[in-house]
């Protein structure tokens, strides 16, 4: 299940990079810029994770100039679409419930990134204020999400895209130049952290396939923290091994390209990630294995089993049915 919530986050991060690229150039399809980004994908996967911990500083920057972009052109059109002086129509009731089904898998797809925080855990300076980062870290998320979720909503409402950044390009009235250089950050954000986010797929693609290198001592780990193990002294690896831990990650990148391909629509790969995943990972999961600690099913826990199975089954059928944007 982790694992498949990377490889969901894959599909995302490179539909993500094709629709902002096409909204620059939109000369050319979405697919095509995904087809022509394998290119670029490919090389990333076989750097050291001492490099790609570094480009993830980008996702950070566009997040925080994604924010600033949107205050500065919400504030500065005074008409619609796209003001906050001016609002576009929205609704306070439920115009539709697959749509509502799909809002709640892409709002909790943003904490779908489970599989990493043992990584976290183990590489902290100070391990004992975990507890205190994970709390501030999806506090801070659940702010970002929810004041470009309303910004989005009141400035171009029922109308407003998968992706804002498309609707902020699209529609006139802005600082053009200050809206590509955001837009770029989006295209060049997906693209650093493809490799950094495949990571631990590939790291189980090679267990699973006998192709993974065996792991000596934790001294040894230590003095090569580039590599995700390190071979004990005297180990051989054959030549066929090596190749075939090559074609592994081509195989796999070229995958999750196909399938952004297959399923263009940003929306829905979200609302999947965030209903399947999240919600099974993130509620379910963690109060099951309360449970099976304790001995015992409290109501509270029931509760939350309930809600988070009946979240998980509703937005994901919602994610395959739905048709339009949200």
């Amino acid at each position: 299940m982790f694992q498949w919530s990377h490889c969901s986050c894959s599909v995302i991060l490179v539909t993500l990079y094709g629709d902002s690229l096409h909204s620059i150039f939109p000369q050319h399809s979405a697919n095509v810029y995904k087809a022509w980004g394998t290119i670029l994908l490919i090389p990333t996967v076989f750097l050291p994770l001492s490099l790609l911990s570094y480009t993830s500083i980008l996702g950070i920057i566009s997040t925080i100039s994604l924010i600033v972009v949107i205050f500065i052109d919400g504030f500065s059109k005074h008409e619609t679409p796209g003001s906050f002086w001016s609002p576009a129509d929205t609704d306070v009731g439920v115009e539709s419930y697959t749509k509502l089904g799909v809002a709640f898998g892409l709002f909790m797809a943003g904490f779908s990134g489970h599989a990493v925080i043992p990584s976290l855990a183990r590489d902290m300076m100070d391990p004992s204020r975990f507890d205190e980062m994970i709390n501030w870290a999806f506090i801070i998320a659940t702010c970002i999400y929810t004041v470009i979720g309303y910004a989005g909503y009141i400035m171009f409402g029922k109308h407003v895209s998968d992706e804002i950044s498309i609707d902020l390009l699209g529609t006139p009235g802005y600082n053009p130049v200050l809206n590509t250089i955001c837009l770029w950050l989006l295209v060049v954000s997906p693209l650093s952290k493809f490799a950094l986010n495949t990571q631990p797929l590939n790291a189980t693609m090679e267990v699973l396939l006998g192709i993974d290198h065996p792991i000596s001592a934790p001294e040894d780990l230590a003095a090569k923290p580039d590599v995700l193990s390190v071979a004990p002294k005297g180990a051989h690896f054959g030549r066929w091994k090596r190749i075939l831990g090559v074609i592994q990650l081509i195989v796999l990148t070229s995958m999750a390209v196909m399938v952004s391909i297959s399923i263009p629509e940003f929306s829905s790969m979200m609302a999947f990630l965030g209903s399947f995943s999240a919600f099974l990972l993130s509620i379910v999961g963690p109060v099951l294995a309360k449970v099976m600690i304790d001995g015992r099913c409290g109501r509270f826990d029931a509760l939350l089993i309930v809600v988070g199975l009946t979240m998980a089954v509703w937005g994901t059928a919602a994610a395959f049915v739905n048709d339009d944007t949200i």
